[in-house]
């Protein structure tokens, strides 16, 4: 199947639980694409709609946790387009509200690349900054 991606180590931001998030939310994204494929049970779909909706709020607020207790200095820009991609991912529930079968593969996969874009080129920014901060405080816990 040509929609479903895997992750990478390229997407990797270097924060073992935020990895694990990163991972989650794409296999959720698969799951749906196949689930779709496949013609699965509309019930199905839209929990699962609502699952992704629910744990990307989840990880989104992880992440930035984890970039706020460090004083990431772009940590408000970072915060502006993970609320974007919630206002999207609304929109797939929004879709599916009346009727499962609303859902168009396309817009799925549109989000899940918009997702993995996120990754590759926003949150690789906060990489080198959340090193830096590991560093100091390893080095302040050695003395």
């Amino acid at each position: 199947m040509t929609h479903i991606i895997e992750w990478d180590e390229k997407y990797s931001v270097d924060v073992p639980e935020l990895d694990e998030c990163q991972k989650q939310l794409m296999n959720m994204f698969n799951t749906l694409i196949e689930m779709k494929t496949n013609k699965g049970d509309a019930k199905d779909v839209a929990n699962l709609v609502n699952d992704i909706n629910e744990f990307s709020r989840i990880f989104f607020s992880k992440e930035e946790k984890v970039l706020g207790q460090k004083g990431y200095p772009d940590l408000d820009t970072h915060s502006k387009t993970h609320r974007r991609f919630i206002k999207k991912a609304i929109g797939l529930r929004r879709e599916i509200a009346e009727d499962v079968d609303n859902l168009a593969i396309e817009d799925i996969v549109e989000l899940r690349d918009w997702l993995v874009t996120h990754f590759e080129s926003t949150d690789i920014l906060f990489i080198p900054f959340c090193r830096i901060h590991r560093y100091v405080d390893e080095c302040e816990n050695k003395k």
